[in-house]
């Protein structure tokens, strides 16, 4: 069926796990049931469903669909029934590959929260011949992981053409602020992610190479980020951050399909600004020697209390120079904590984003911000409680 008959325009998949939950509760209140989205609740039991509804107050009239990744049948039925499937079941290597060959052969739009490089290379090399002739536009890493520090970076470059007439080719992604904590979801997917690469050691290549994700392409080297530096352009200490890991690699897959337009050049690293002096260094240096996330007991389901989710938030600050002297900075903010309040609005409005713009871009496997871009920056500021400033 063509995708613009189909019955549904989103399918949410783990609609009863935590943010799964989130989301739900998100497309609900900003859409209703009688809205012009017309979304639905799926999971792997019919009982659980209809009581999760019953518990969140969501309308008996929203539809459900029982699908579990153990039945590609129940699968290859969801996604035929939906424009977009959005999933939050995680973590995506163990759960998720299914559902992304489906929606490549359905012609079905894709959205999900990975921040698993791996795995995303994985699902790159198998399906994006086969989401280029369905016309599937599938789109990773919908959520903390990479929206703010993709979004980031692209705004910065439409900043820096708006007022030099060119991209930056050196962009410098820093965590000012962060008040929050990662899901249990993204804490099983760092550990099932760890636990595949000691098995298989050719994993570890992909993880530690900036380019995993732009096939065919290695660009200019790119700096470390794994030490505390002194950074004196910003006048601050800076130490690694978590999630560079992951969206240094889709900034650069974002170049990759946009056409190099920040440049073949391009370098990116990403830090977690401390201060100055002796105590910004000090806490660098705590921050560097943080092994907590390898040994957090959360499971995936599992989350903080609505007051710790709506007093989250977080600042990053993009810098952008070139070799005449030009520097541009911009910053994105959000207004909940990063790894639930936050992800789960982000989420809902790239797929609410993809159904209002059939034609922002074709089939194929992409990030936020090469299928997206401003499209979805204006529909996060409006709906999502992110902000992207300019400032300077």
């Amino acid at each position: 069926m063509s995708k613009n008959n189909r019955e549904l325009d989103i399918i949410v998949y783990g609609a009863t796990g935590y943010t799964g939950r989130l989301v739900c509760e998100y497309l609900n209140k900003q859409y209703g049931v009688n809205g012009d989205v017309k979304w639905a609740m799926a999971g792997r039991s019919q009982d659980k469903i209809d009581s999760v509804r019953e518990e969140m107050g969501i309308p008996a009239d929203v539809p459900t669909v029982v699908a579990d990744s153990k039945d590609l049948a129940s699968i290859k039925t969801m996604v035929e029934k939906t424009k977009v499937v959005l999933t939050t079941v995680g973590p995506y290597q163990l759960y998720g590959s299914d559902v992304v060959a489906a929606c490549a052969k359905a012609g079905t739009d894709y959205v999900d929260l990975c921040g698993e490089p791996a795995w995303m290379h994985e699902m790159i090399a198998k399906h994006q011949a086969d989401a280029e002739a369905s016309g599937a536009r599938i789109v990773f890493s919908c959520g903390f992981d990479s929206v703010p520090f993709d979004l980031g970076a692209y705004f910065l470059q439409e900043t820096a053409k708006e007022k030099t007439g060119s991209t930056m080719p050196r962009i410098k992604g820093r965590v000012r602020a962060m008040k929050g904590t990662f899901s249990g979801g993204t804490l099983a997917s760092f550990k099932a992610t760890m636990a595949a690469a000691a098995k298989q050691p050719e994993m570890m290549k992909v993880l530690g190479n900036p380019f995993a994700l732009t096939p065919g392409f290695t660009g200019a080297a790119q700096p470390p980020g794994t030490a505390p530096s002194y950074d004196e352009d910003l006048g601050s200490w800076s130490a690694p951050f978590v999630m560079a890991t992951i969206n240094t690699k889709n900034i650069h897959r974002s170049n990759f399909l946009l056409g190099h337009t920040y440049g073949e050049n391009f370098v990116y690293d990403e830090m977690m600004l401390t201060g100055p002096g002796v105590k910004g260094e000090e806490m660098a240096k705590a921050v560097a020697a943080d092994k907590s996330m390898a040994n957090d007991p959360r499971q995936p389901g599992e989350g903080p209390s609505k007051e710790e989710r709506e007093t989250g938030h977080y600042d990053v600050l993009f810098a952008g120079s070139n070799d005449k002297g030009d520097n541009i900075q911009v910053s994105v903010q959000g207004d909940k904590d990063p790894g639930y309040g936050s992800t789960s609005k982000m989420i809902a409005e790239s797929a609410v984003c993809l159904v209002k713009n059939p034609n922002a871009a074709s089939g194929g496997i992409w990030t936020p911000a090469s299928a997206m871009g401003s499209l979805l920056i204006d529909r996060l500021q409006k709906n999502a409680g992110l902000t992207f400033k300019v400032e300077g």
